[in-house]
């Protein structure tokens, strides 16, 4: 399954220099990376073609399957936090911390709010207080999961993640951009808080140059509203089947889910091998 955005039956694409991967729905189901990705990951990466992660997941919760990729060179960087950080095998090649007033504005929305919220750095997600997805879904991760509300102070943090206790309880009497910020959704009751100005298209340009490699010449696969900018850089955004909606109508190409092994359809529709 695969449908061009223009509705023409038959294209044909460079080869990509770069492709670029969101994880969660994109690369993997539940946490774990379908095993036909893992397959086509381990292939591509016997070609020129750069294979980089672009996720919102902070750099302590990335799924151990993913880095096991990235430490035998399968995968040759990963972005993530929304691209508030980059880093491959060797070094960081490039992050963008919130400044102490980012984090004390963003504190004081979440606390006037009287909403859960956590701050990751590149070592630890911490929480401002219990919650149920600190106390069930992070279980797997204790050893860098911690509450501590006072954390942001004294540490380097690139992100915030607000949890909401009703589904439509989603901030939308707060002025982000006044205060320079957005809220960025990735579930129905979860979302980023960020400044205005990142996204996953700024380290990915930040990846491009790292590369050598122009962002016109890339392809990304994705499926949320935060592969949004990500899609309007790169010159081939192809959105999986079960993507948002918002994000199919940016896409030049649609392809299947996971399940219909969407990002094989791509591959072979345009012969990347």
């Amino acid at each position: 399954m695969l449908t061009s955005s223009n509705n023409t039956e038959k294209i044909t694409i460079p080869t990509p220099k770069i492709i670029f991967f969101d994880i969660d729905d994109t690369l993997s189901r539940n946490g774990e990376i379908a095993p036909q990705n893992k397959a086509t990951l381990e292939a591509l990466a016997k070609t020129d073609i750069k294979l980089v992660i672009s996720t919102g997941r902070s750099k302590p919760i990335l799924p151990l399957d993913i880095l096991a990729l990235l430490e035998t060179d399968v995968l040759d960087a990963i972005i993530c936090m929304n691209g508030q950080y980059s880093f491959d095998n060797e070094r960081v090649i490039s992050d963008y911390p919130l400044s102490s007033q980012q984090t004390a504005t963003i504190t004081e929305l979440c606390r006037s709010s009287d909403l859960v919220y956590k701050f990751d750095s590149a070592t630890h997600v911490v929480w401002s207080d219990e919650h149920d997805w600190q106390t069930t879904y992070h279980d797997r991760i204790k050893s860098c999961s911690m509450i501590d509300p006072d954390y942001c102070h004294f540490n380097t943090v690139y992100q915030c993640s607000v949890f909401f206790d009703e589904q439509d309880q989603k901030m939308q009497d707060i002025d982000f951009i006044k205060h320079e910020l957005k809220l960025v959704h990735w579930h129905d009751i979860v979302g980023d808080i960020l400044p205005i100005d990142a996204s996953k298209a700024r380290s990915i340009l930040d990846v491009c140059a790292h590369f050598d490699v122009d962002a016109n010449d890339c392809m990304a696969f994705g499926d949320g509203l935060n592969d949004l900018e990500m899609f309007d850089l790169v010159g081939y955004a192809v959105a999986m089947g079960d993507a948002k909606p918002e994000l199919k109508e940016r896409a030049d190409f649609v392809t299947g889910t996971i399940e219909e092994h969407g990002i094989q359809a791509v591959l072979n529709h345009f012969h990347i091998d």
